[in-house]
Parts: C-alpha cells; sequence; structure tokens
C-alpha cells in the first residue's frame, strides 16, 4: 500500500505505512484508528449541536483529514440517525431535534458558563436546591461543586452537609455525589440518553415528597407569554413539580432560548421568579419579563 493512501477510518496514512519525512515513525495500531475516528466523530457532533449545521470541505480543513473522510463520517454518523446529510455536509434533524447532551456542550459554552456562576450565586449555604438537567443547568452544578463555602477547607468533613441537591440528572449526581460536603438525593426513574435525565413515576413519586427553597430549571425554550417549555413531556412534569415544590424558581437559559416554542410546557411565568440570562437580551424581552413579575439577572 503506498504512501499516498489514506486510511478510511483515521482520514490518515493507512495502517501499515509511515509517515512521509518522518523517519522511523510507528505504525498506528487498530486501536488508535478507532480513537482517531471516535475523536473525530465527536468533533463533527459538537460542530453540529453549535451551529446547527457542518460542511464537509469546512470540517476537513479543521480537523486537518480529507474531504473523503468526512463524507464517509457522516454517513455513517448519518446511519445512526445523529444528523441529517445534506449536499456538501449534513444537519442536525429538524427544527426541533434534541441532540444527545454530550454534543450540545460547545453550543454558547462562554455564556452559560456565566450563567452557571451567577445562578450559583443565589444559593444560600445549608439550601436544598432542585437541578433539572441540561447543559446549562450542568454549568450551575459545577460552580456549586467549587465554591468555597460549600466544599472548601473550612468546611467539616463528616458533618452536615453545606447543601443538599435533588435532581433528575443522572450527569449532576454523579459530579456532585463525589463531593462529601453535598448530599446527593437523585430521584428514580427511566433514564433518556439524550439528556441523562430520570423521567417517569418514580421520579414524580419521589418530588411529590419533598420540598425545596430553590429550583433551578433548565429549558428549551421561554416566552413571557406561554412560560417554559422542554422538548420532552416526561423532563416537562418532572421540571414542573420541581417548581412547585419550591418556594423560589430561577430558570437558567441563555438568550437563544428566550421567545422560542418547545414542545411540552413547564410552568407560566408565574411560578418563575429569577431569569438568568446572558447580555444578549434584547431590553424589550427584559422589560417585558420584568413587567410579569419576574427579575432578570444578566451576566
Amino acid at each position: 500500500m503506498g504512501a499516498g493512501v489514506l486510511c478510511e477510518a483515521c482520514g490518515g496514512p493507512a495502517t501499515g505505512d509511515r509517515v512521509p519525512g518522518k523517519r522511523g515513525a510507528r505504525k498506528r495500531t487498530v486501536k488508535e484508528t478507532h480513537v482517531a475516528r471516535d475523536a473525530r466523530w465527536d468533533a463533527l457532533l459538537e460542530l453540529v449541536g453549535k451551529h446547527g449545521r457542518v460542511e464537509v470541505e469546512e470540517a476537513a480543513a479543521e480537523l486537518a483529514v480529507s474531504a473523503a473522510t468526512i463524507r464517509r463520517d457522516l454517513d455513517q454518523l448519518a446511519e445512526q440517525h445523529l444528523l441529517t446529510r445534506t449536499r456538501g455536509g449534513a444537519v442536525a434533524h429538524g427544527v426541533s431535534y434534541e441532540l444527545a447532551l454530550r454534543y450540545k456542550t460547545g453550543r454558547h459554552a462562554p455564556e452559560k458558563q456565566a450563567i452557571g456562576r451567577a445562578v450559583s450565586g443565589l444559593v444560600a449555604v445549608g439550601e436544598v436546591v432542585g437541578l433539572t438537567g441540561g447543559t446549562t443547568v450542568t454549568e450551575v452544578a459545577r460552580a456549586l461543586a467549587v465554591r468555597p463555602d460549600i466544599v472548601g477547607e473550612t468546611t467539616v468533613a463528616g458533618g452536615q452537609p453545606t447543601l443538599t441537591v435533588v435532581t433528575n440528572a443522572l450527569n449532576i449526581a454523579s459530579e456532585l455525589a463525589i463531593r462529601p460536603q453535598i448530599k446527593m438525593v437523585v430521584t428514580g426513574g427511566v433514564a433518556r440518553p439524550q439528556s441523562y435525565e430520570l423521567t417517569g413515576p418514580l421520579a414524580v413519586g419521589v418530588m411529590n415528597e419533598i420540598t425545596l427553597d430553590v429550583a433551578v430549571l433548565g429549558v428549551n425554550a421561554i416566552d413571557i407569554e406561554r412560560g417554559a417549555y422542554v422538548h420532552h413531556e416526561g423532563e416537562a412534569s418532572v421540571n414542573r413539580l420541581l417548581a412547585e415544590r419550591a418556594q423560589r424558581v430561577v430558570v437558567a437559559a441563555d438568550s437563544s432560548k428566550i421567545g422560542k416554542r418547545a414542545f411540552a410546557r413547564v410552568c407560566d411565568l408565574g411560578l418563575v421568579d429569577v431569569l438568568v440570562t446572558d447580555g444578549h437580551i434584547t431590553a424589550e424581552a427584559k422589560d417585558r419579563f420584568g413587567e410579569a413579575g419576574v427579575q432578570v439577572i444578566t451576566v
């Protein structure tokens, strides 16, 4: 096999070839080839999650592989129903397509991290906090997990928890469960692979038996007239209960969610006390939320 032949899986020199110009370069193993392909697939899905689409030539240049390799990657991802192939690239599955959580992390990431820190500052030590799933609320959990007054050296290990967190999100639970200062309560239920959230009667049963100081809701859409929405009706049901069991409700959402629509209604604005969003919210929207009794905090 000649030195100019590209490997279908990794986009580089085929297995068994040496990289030109690098004397003694070692051969790629089959395991390395699959790792390279998986990393490339992750990168492609993150691009789709961030921009809603990806072009073959642009992706090939960014990932430093051939256009033919990117086309094969996109074909294989389309076969797994992770995206839709188009002429010259690929797009997410329609306007309301719900990309898996791990591939949504790149979308508006700086804004979500800033929102997470701001929401964390609204939580007092000793409170019981309810967290839904979603990328923005995950950033809230991460911000709570590094607050010195919650997990710092001055907190007493093995004593009373500095914070109690109730969540139906498996990824959030796994990140906070390793913090001994935080009491982690996880609802039961059936896990959704797209969001890692637990839904169903078991989750509802737990929510009916608790009270919260504050609930932090992640949403797919929030509208002044229609309220807060998510894509999945099961998640909406659990999130609604979380809000109803809390003394105050905070919606954590970047400005791309404002004025949008999604399938399942969580609650109207009468249940929402605070909206934490980024500075791209329009002045008109901010004023209208204020008129509806919702405090808007921008970061």
